[in-house]
């Protein structure tokens, strides 16, 4: 069972929860590097925030899909984005919210840094999902 939580007396995050409860005995998947890189190593979207969340995402749905999960049970995520300007950020938490990442709101954190692994990156994300019962590798 998942639960999201928004905390009263807390300002309401737009499209996000401020915690996420997992009943006890629910597989769990830690998802690291998922990255604007195709299947043969080329950075896809060069100098394009959003077209690079975008192949990133389509990465975590293939490592969700490897472990038996999906979108829509992502639990949390932290977004990385390569800026100091918040269009920037808003325009990759735009394509994240589009995905349907999460059947309901999630709890992410959306962050600028300074920089990222591979030359030319602009955009990563980790997340932690539930895997539902049957889903399998």
């Amino acid at each position: 069972m998942i639960q999201r939580v928004t905390v009263p007396g807390l300002f309401p995050p737009p499209v996000y929860s401020h915690a996420t409860v997992v009943e006890a005995g629910t597989r769990l998947a830690f998802l690291a590097r998922s990255v604007p890189l195709d299947a043969e190593g080329k950075l896809v979207g060069a100098g394009d925030p959003a077209r690079q969340a975008e192949q990133v995402l389509a990465n975590l749905t293939e490592q969700l899909r490897a472990v038996g999960s999906g979108l829509e049970h992502v639990l949390s995520t932290d977004v990385y984005v390569v800026s100091t300007e918040t269009a920037a950020l808003s325009a990759v938490w735009d394509v994240v919210e589009a995905s349907g990442l999460s059947a309901g709101p999630h709890s992410s954190t959306l962050l600028g840094v300074a920089c990222l692994g591979y030359p030319g990156q602009l955009v990563e994300i980790t997340a932690t999902a539930a895997v539902p019962e049957g889903g399998r590798p």
